[in-house]
């Protein structure tokens, strides 16, 4: 599977957040490398590369390589910190990723033909329910969004997972129920073609 992104990185021994701040004034950033059945490896990695590549986008959803004192390891960002204040890195968790091997992401939704939706033209509202999706994904296929096509997008609609056309092998990790991603809220005065749909875009926000 094709890396998008490649980080150089050393091993690291000392741990704590004595260490961490002590990283961080040299430029460096505490990170850990761990899965696939394998002991967790503590490493340090450039503080302005790792940025760069944050910054990029897809930083969760996108595989790199983490080159280790010469060994390269390929992984996934699992999560990372940000400072409260300065929004700038602190620390990260990367993911091995083995050949074959799926993976559980949060993919964004991206809504297509927003202009164009008759539903709003008319005066109706997007409703966004869930800006990302949680998805078992193939680790050498990850698709970088799921798509809304709203072209045909009616005042009052109500646009659920089994609408989307999903990519090959990926699937929502939550399976019991037809969950709504977005709606279009009809105008006000107009009366709701869907009457579950706010109820039901109630209890997904609440989630």
């Amino acid at each position: 599977m094709a890396a998008s992104y490649e980080l150089k990185a050393s091993a690291r021994d000392r741990v704590g957040k004595g260490a961490a701040r002590t990283l961080r004034r040299e430029g460096l950033l505490p990170a850990v490398i761990y899965g696939d059945k394998k002991p967790a490896l503590p490493i340090t990695i450039s503080m302005k590369e790792t940025t760069l590549t944050l910054k990029k986008g897809g930083f969760l959803t996108h595989i790199g390589i983490v080159e280790v004192d010469g060994e390269k390891h390929q992984v996934i960002a699992k999560d990372f910190q940000l400072h409260p204040v300065k929004d700038t890195v602190l620390h990260v968790d990367f993911l091995r990723v083995a050949k074959g091997a799926t993976l559980t992401v949060d993919l964004p939704v991206h809504f297509l033909n927003e202009e164009d939706c008759p539903g709003i033209k008319k005066g109706g509202v997007l409703n966004i329910v869930r800006h990302t999706v949680e998805m078992t994904v193939p680790a050498d296929n990850i698709p970088e969004a799921l798509e809304i096509d709203l072209l045909k997008a009616q005042p009052g609609d109500s646009l659920h997972i089994s609408a989307v056309k999903l990519p090959e092998g990926c699937h929502p990790t939550i399976t019991d129920r037809d969950f709504t991603i977005a709606t279009i809220a009809a105008p006000a005065g107009v009366q709701e073609t869907d009457d579950e749909a706010p109820e039901e875009a109630e209890e997904e926000t609440s989630e």
